[in-house]
């Protein structure tokens, strides 16, 4: 009986794996081509021409592109921890003492998530202009610190949901006193979980465009919209390459926070 349960299990259906490679090779296969013709040495960006590195070169010797980059890392480094530090906040306040209306109160710190970029866009640059608020990098920070929010709170929250509340009763009966648990006990625990959080706000911050274009102004480029803009001349080795430089640094980042996760303790 073990094995008729095992052989109908989905993984077992014949070319089940073949459409997984297909559906990789599908998701893959284009960042694949972006990268490689980023090292074009030609002008074209789809007719190979030989390798050659000009084109980082010219991107990273490019005043623009070290403007829009400097204000990308600035706004989601200082998002990210905004949010990430909001988030923490909010996933503490659901450990402690139930809260009437709980249940709801996830649901809607999410919002965030399904809501279409475009309707928060053009409800936060409406809400800006109302209030007085100048476009700009403040702007864009309050906005992407609102938007990063339920990134980081869904992973700190997971996390604070799996942790033995045994430990921290173990601190109260050694007569450690609340603020002393937390910073002995909680904190490490969850502190995996806030870097990953951190890490993947960052990731929404830096690549986010729909927000950004809205709420930019004249002196506050990002990575993102700087992109955008090259491409409206047409697609060139330039503009791979400026893809692939953000690929590599999201990447990176992606993975750290999946390591951080991985050696977090139990």
């Amino acid at each position: 009986m073990k094995s008729q349960g095992f052989q109908s299990l989905p993984w077992r259906f014949r070319g089940l794996s073949a459409a997984a490679v297909a559906l990789y090779v599908y998701l893959y296969i284009p960042l694949i081509v972006l990268i490689a013709f980023s090292f074009n040495g030609g002008r074209m960006a789809t007719i190979w021409e030989g390798f050659s590195l000009r084109w980082y070169a010219e991107v990273i010797q490019s005043d623009q592109f070290r403007a829009a980059a400097a204000n990308s890392l600035i706004v989601a480094s200082t998002s990210a921890f905004l949010a990430t530090t909001l988030a923490t906040l909010a996933a503490l306040g659901f450990r402690g003492r139930p809260l009437r209306g709980q249940g709801m109160m996830v649901p809607f710190l999410s919002f965030p998530l399904v809501v279409p970029e475009i309707v928060t866009a053009v409800a936060t640059l409406i809400f800006f202009i109302s209030v007085g608020i100048p476009l700009g990098m403040i702007g864009l920070i309050a906005a992407h610190t609102v938007f990063c929010i339920p990134f980081a709170f869904i992973t700190i929250k997971a996390r604070m949901d799996t942790m033995d509340i045994t430990l921290e009763q173990a601190a109260n009966d050694l007569f450690a006193n609340p603020r002393r648990t937390f910073f002995a006990v909680t904190l490490p625990l969850l502190w995996p979980a806030i870097f990953a959080g951190f890490i993947l706000a960052f990731i929404v911050s830096l690549d986010d465009f729909v927000i950004s274009l809205f709420l930019a102004g004249p002196s506050s480029t990002t990575l993102p919209i700087y992109m955008f803009g090259m491409m409206r001349l047409g697609v060139t080795p330039a503009v791979n390459a400026v893809s692939t430089i953000l690929l590599v640094v999201s990447v990176l980042f992606v993975l750290t926070a999946a390591w951080m996760n991985k050696i977090s303790p139990k």
